[in-house]
């Protein structure tokens, strides 16, 4: 056998981190929509979740399942942002 053939092949994969900045922008501005940028599981879930509390509330409880939202855009970007470091720092 060569060396060529005996050395490990290098997969190198490429993927930009996402924004917080613009995670949390597009949530304030466009609540569960805007969480797409994020997660979209999420997104799914809590447009559900704020279409349901706006009929039940009158759109009243918009005011806490907004924030709710940025919230947790803000944190599904930082878990795939930690995730695809640590994933880039195992090989």
């Amino acid at each position: 056998m060569t060396n060529q053939a005996q050395e490990a092949k290098q997969i190198v994969v490429v993927s930009a981190t996402k924004s917080m900045g613009i995670s949390i922008l597009l949530t304030v501005l466009f609540g569960p929509l805007g969480m797409l940028y994020s997660t979209i599981p999420g997104a799914i879930i809590m447009a559900i979740v704020c279409a349901v509390v706006a009929v039940i509330s009158l759109g009243f409880g918009l005011l806490l399942a907004w924030p709710i939202c940025i919230v947790w855009g803000a944190v599904a970007t930082s878990t795939h942002n930690k995730n695809l470091l640590a994933g880039a720092r195992q090989y």
